[in-house]
């Protein structure tokens, strides 16, 4: 069992821009003073960038254009939607916003299929959307894929009995927690666990002073040891640099890539980085407009693939 991959999907934006029915709880997204097509125009051009560095290292990356129509200006982070697994499992998740719930596209599968990837079983969660129950895919599930553990905070798109669900049909065990941040004075749920945390084959990072609760705190600090991970903590400030939002991935060769943003790059000390660069490389891109006005960054960006071939 693996915990990265080389495989990625992404989704090329055509509408991108702040979308109001997330910007209710997630406090990371703010607005740019621009016209919508000139914040979509930067944002394609900082996710062709990206794209192409990460094919550049030897990555694959499945590039898929939004469709016009949906009009869907989340449609960027396809991880919230929908995950892939090596058993040929393919999971659709429900959706907190509305019109994020049309990002959901068939044609995605064929697609996937045509690039020589095998598809056994849709497991759809969807319906809970009806009950008001949402679960957004691995923004909220932070997958120890190789340790079958689920790291999980609570928030108004991660519910609890969902994350039982979801544990219960793959044989993963939960940990489950609230992790916080201060918004104009106040501590409020983070609205995706991967903002705050992320999960590589031999490190996890992630926001300790977000967990308030110290039980809970001590708790995921004795898990991620216990399977092994070298634990590197960030501060509050860095997480709001989308430090936390970042990706290990290999290529085709098996090489090692934590992808993260510049400006998570450029959060990080001299000590965080020689971490990371203990385990493998640095890849950084610039994604400002991406995460000003969408709240999410470059873990967001990336669907792995871990379908198999």
């Amino acid at each position: 069992m693996h915990q990265i991959t080389d495989s990625i999907l992404m989704i090329r934006p055509v509408a991108f821009r702040m979308n109001e029915e997330t910007a209710v709880n997630n406090y990371f997204q703010e607005d740019l003073n621009l016209t919508g097509a000139s914040i979509n125009t930067k944002a394609q051009k900082e996710f062709d960038v990206f794209a192409n560095k990460l094919k550049a290292v030897g990555v694959n990356v499945i590039v898929i254009d939004d469709v016009l129509e949906n009009d869907t200006p989340d449609s960027i982070f396809p991880n919230n939607w929908i995950s892939f697994h090596k058993n040929g499992d393919v999971v659709l998740y429900p959706m907190f916003a509305d019109n994020r719930r049309r990002e959901r596209r068939e044609d995605v599968f064929t697609i996937l299929e045509n690039n020589g990837f095998k598809i056994n079983n849709i497991i759809d969660y969807t319906a809970a959307e009806e009950s008001q129950l949402f679960l957004e895919g691995t923004g909220s599930l932070l997958l120890d894929r190789v340790n079958n553990i689920v790291y999980c905070a609570l928030s108004d798109r991660a519910h609890e009995d969902l994350i039982i669900e979801f544990c219960e049909d793959f044989e993963y065990t939960p940990v489950i927690f609230t992790a916080n941040q201060t918004v104009n004075n106040q501590r409020l749920p983070i609205y995706h666990t991967n903002v705050m945390m992320a999960l590589a084959e031999s490190f996890a990072v992630i926001c300790l002073d977000a967990i308030d609760d110290s039980k809970e705190r001590k708790n995921v600090i004795k898990l991620l040891k216990q399977s092994g991970k070298e634990i590197l903590n960030i501060t509050e400030q860095q997480m709001h640099q989308f430090a936390g939002n970042m990706l290990q991935l290999c290529n085709t060769e098996g090489k090692k890539f934590m992808a993260m943003s510049t400006a998570a790059h450029e959060s990080l000390d001299a000590k965080q980085l020689q971490f990371i660069e203990r385990h493998c490389e640095i890849l950084s891109s610039d994604l400002t407009t991406i995460e000003t006005c969408g709240g999410g960054s470059a873990r967001c960006m990336m669907a792995e693939v871990f379908l198999p071939r």
